[in-house]
């Protein structure tokens, strides 16, 4: 299984994402949208910061189930409601990012929405993976 990133030179240096990925040789895993949704219920996080790190940690979590880890992530899709606070929260969120899942980054794409399914979630982030096949 192997993941190549690619990032042509002729567009903008990517910062927090791959312009592409190639992924060959494994299973494709789609991972459910994750937010900071707590043990009980109730969404976990007063900022999109904390609830970014919550988000992902599930988001790992269901990877991690299928015998995945964070350099298998091909694609994410990251869904915020105030997307100016995200952005300004870059480095924060970058942070917990390389802490989590590494140095590596999928193809990725942050999308501004009105409200998520639980009106408390600040963000959500769903994305897929190709995982080597069992045994190799």
């Amino acid at each position: 299984m192997s993941i190549e990133r690619v990032n042509p030179p002729s567009l903008a240096p990517p910062s927090g994402f791959s312009h592409a990925v190639v992924a060959s040789g494994g299973r494709v895993v789609f991972l459910a949208g994750q937010t900071a949704l707590g043990p009980d219920g109730t969404i976990v996080g007063a900022t999109v910061t904390e609830q970014f790190e919550q988000a992902l940690e599930h988001l790992l979590t269901a990877l991690g189930a299928v015998g995945g880890r964070p350099e298998h992530l091909a694609s994410l899709t990251i869904y915020a409601v105030d997307l100016a606070d995200y952005r300004a929260r870059g480095r924060e969120i970058g942070a917990v990012w390389r802490r989590l899942a590494g140095r590596e980054y999928p193809a990725m794409a942050a999308v501004g929405v009105s409200r998520l399914w639980d009106a408390a979630a600040l963000v959500e982030v769903q994305g897929f993976a190709v995982v080597p096949e069992a045994g190799r």
